[in-house]
């Protein structure tokens, strides 16, 4: 019986367009991100570097561009937040049958943009027993080591657990620690269906 559910942020609760970002880069003549970029993108989603150093570091590749229009290619892969996904998730906060906790592969400008443009951030954010971000916790998905740092936080049992994530690689990690997932697919589900799609764990 399921007692933790798991939930990543993006394409779960609020809508994402993950191509979004790099089309705007392709735009100004970066159409080949290097391994050197990734390993920078990660970097800043795991905490290890500043949001100035991230800022800098494109304005290197790119002299001409501006703070602002770094900051506004970043956050281009966040959209809108269906407000009932936040009716779902504030329904199943004051049941209180289950340990909700958010795991998210999150950096400090896609929180920021959020805090702003989201009006019930507060309010989603509330609903969660614990709410973790890559970038404050300095671990990321898929890596084993931080669904270990939440079962071993929580003290709680991998078969009693259910982690979503829009993001297969991620699921599979989880599966690997015996916790129970919903690969869930943004294009045709929707988190407030998950206990109709998911009726056999509950």
């Amino acid at each position: 019986m399921i007692k933790t559910i798991i939930f990543d942020f993006g394409d779960v609760f609020i809508n994402l367009d993950k191509t979004a970002t790099q089309k705007e880069l392709s735009k100004l003549g970066l159409r080949i991100i290097s391994k050197e970029t990734e390993s920078i993108n990660e970097s800043y989603e795991t905490g290890k570097i500043t949001t100035n150093e991230f800022i800098s570091y494109y304005q290197r590749l790119l002299p001409n561009i501006s703070k602002k229009q770094i900051t506004n290619i970043w956050n281009a892969i966040l959209k809108d937040f269906p407000e009932h996904r936040l009716e779902f998730l504030l329904k199943l906060a004051n049941e209180k049958k289950y340990q909700l906790i958010l795991l998210s592969n999150t950096n400090e400008l896609h929180i920021n943009w959020i805090k702003e443009n989201i009006s019930f951030y507060t309010i989603f954010k509330s609903c969660f027993d614990a709410f973790y971000l890559s970038h404050e916790i300095n671990l990321r998905k898929p890596n084993i080591d931080i669904f270990q740092f939440v079962l071993d936080n929580h003290k709680i049992n991998p078969s009693e657990t259910l982690f979503i994530d829009d993001t297969a690689v991620n699921t599979n990690a989880a599966k690997q620690l015996g916790i129970n997932t919903w690969n869930n697919d943004p294009k045709t589900d929707d988190i407030s269906t998950l206990f109709t799609i998911k009726s056999d764990l509950f």
